[in-house]
């Protein structure tokens, strides 16, 4: 389903003039405060604003003082506004790692100069004859067969990074195929050592990288040991959750959620990525309708305002939050979410989810004024928070105002936001979120995905693969957060920790590899996916869908 709602010329004027709640005056968010707060969110002391990062916690320690100026109640952990959730379980170097040449020459090798252990890789120790395999190609993919005549058996082996005759051969493929064909353990010849987070990915063998000059020493028949001494630690985010209790004693026990993703992808290679728009911009809403309704006195629901990390990790952050929620789902009747909402375009913001929930679509009616078209659409799943509540039995709503070229790249600053068209959403978002606090509760609705396409312009509609990413993992296969449901990947049973090696042939070890390859296909074409999952390779043959 999708619906154009387009206002009535007469009533453009309406955002100038505030609205009327029982307790107070509900004024929208001010463009001049949403442009303050996209700034300071964007500015380079935030570093990006990944999660489980110093920038990260320091964004989340401004929103919380933000909730705090607006008088919002603590709604986190310990009377606080902070809602930690675990990140990952990261690999952490022992002291008992080592490298050894035992024969003809016995010398110890130096970590973090002459080699790296591999984040992947079991803890153990191997000793045994050191053997050359090429760059571990298996003839598939257009590479040479390396392994041929090669007995690797029991063996230390060593392989060259790159390609092997042409044909592209990643990381985890050399250990895989090392694996299968009996080897104790890999050593890989690389150019820099890597780090433990960008080699997590692995197959249950004993593995590290070796520098090009500490090869260069390797001779043919000599013997090494490899122990591999990993400890594990867990990193956290959080959510930062305000809460504004309900004024009407009969509905005060019932909640909605109003929410935004605040991390985004810190730095990259050295380049921070500001994420004005993605997300600071759903962010300073979320907090621009929080310090409204204060200000007005509240509203007859409670309003639980959550700002959430992980989004970019796997939507972590709203996934935490619906297993612990501040209030519980059973009494909470929708959620609002925003993400991207500060390019509007053509005056038209997308609201996505309407058939998540019975008379959305009339409350939608009634708050589309300020000359801005709203296009609605019926399915509820999409890459974003709000899908986690729909998963838990909540209705949801996604306002965004689409996807820009700037689009998870170092442009996206704060200078390119429309603050005026991020005032206007804000004031169809408060108007929509005024009447879900005090008139009826929507019904929850089970919708079915998406089938057909839901836009004409090339983007909604194309082929859909509908895999969450974990942007940390990039470079070594790609894995999984999350899948969407009813899309191509959860129907063959792709699932979170899932690495992606290779679509129809083709390696994806970063996010734009997989896109650039979906993007040459049509819906309901079937792909073959290469994966690995607890430490064995899987193939399966998809069907991709439409994009919601």
């Amino acid at each position: 389903m999708r619906r154009r709602l387009v206002p009535p010329l007469g009533v453009v004027l309406v955002l100038l003039v505030p609205l009327a709640s029982a307790r107070g005056v509900l004024a929208p968010p001010t463009v001049q405060s949403l442009a303050e707060d996209v700034a300071a969110l964007a500015a380079p002391d935030m570093e990006g604003r990944r999660s489980g990062t110093p920038g990260g916690d320091r964004a989340a320690r401004r929103i919380a003082e933000w909730l705090a100026a607006a008088g919002l109640r603590p709604g986190g952990a310990h009377g606080t506004y902070f809602q930690p959730f675990v990140i990952e379980r990261a690999a952490r170097l022992g002291t008992a790692t080592a490298l050894e040449i035992l024969s003809p020459a016995p010398r110890r090798l130096e970590v973090g100069r002459d080699f790296a252990p591999h984040g992947g890789s079991p803890s153990g120790e191997v000793a045994g004859e050191v053997v050359f395999a090429g760059h571990g190609g298996t003839g598939t993919y257009g590479s040479r067969d390396d392994w041929a005549g090669v007995d690797v058996h029991g063996k230390i082996v060593l392989v060259l990074d790159g390609p092997s005759d042409g044909g592209r051969v990643t990381r985890l493929e050399k250990l895989i195929a090392a694996k299968w064909r009996g080897a104790a353990a890999l050593l890989l010849v690389g150019d820099t050592l890597p780090s433990l987070d960008a080699t997590a990915a692995g197959v249950g063998l004993v593995s590290a990288t070796i520098s090009r000059e500490t090869a260069a020493t390797f001779a043919p028949g000599m013997r090494a040991r490899l122990r591999v001494d990993l400890g594990y630690e867990e990193r956290r985010g959080v959510n930062v959750v305000g809460i504004l209790p309900g004024t009407d004693p009969a509905l005060a026990a019932e909640a909605v959620v109003v929410g935004a993703h605040y991390d985004h992808l810190g730095s990259e290679d050295g380049v921070v990525h500001p994420g004005a728009d993605d997300n600071a911009s759903g962010t300073a809403v979320v907090v621009g309708l929080a310090r409204a309704f204060a200000s007005a006195g509240g509203a007859p629901r409670t309003l639980v305002f959550a700002l959430f990390g992980g989004e970019e990790l796997g939507l972590l952050g709203s996934g935490h939050y619906v297993r612990q929620p501040a209030v519980a789902l059973a009494q909470s009747v929708a959620m609002l979410n925003f993400d991207m909402v500060g390019r509007l375009r053509d005056d038209r913001l997308i609201v996505q989810g309407a058939d998540s929930g019975g008379g959305l679509v009339e409350v939608l009616e009634a708050a589309a004024r300020g000359g801005v078209t709203l296009d609605v659409r019926g399915s509820p799943y999409g890459p974003s928070d709000h899908t986690r509540f729909y998963e838990a039995g909540v209705p949801a709503v996604l306002f965004t105002t689409g996807g820009h070229h700037d689009y998870h790249r170092p442009t996206d600053t704060a200078d390119r936001i429309d603050a005026p068209g991020m005032a206007r959403v804000a004031a169809i978002a408060l108007r929509t979120l005024e009447r879900l606090a005090g008139g009826a509760r929507p019904a929850y609705v089970r919708a079915a995905p998406a089938r057909r396409p839901s836009a004409p312009d090339g983007v909604a509609g194309g082929a859909f693969l509908g895999v969450v990413v974990d942007p940390r993992r990039a470079g070594d296969g790609l894995a999984l957060s999350a899948t969407l449901p009813g899309s191509a990947a959860a129907r063959v049973g792709l699932r979170s920790g899932d690495v992606l090696l290779r679509v129809d042939g083709v390696a994806v070890e970063s996010l734009e590899a997989l896109r650039r390859e979906v993007l040459t296909k049509k819906p309901g074409e079937r792909v073959a996916i290469l994966y690995l999952r607890d430490e064995e390779t899987h193939e399966v043959t998809a069907t991709l869908g439409v994009r919601p």
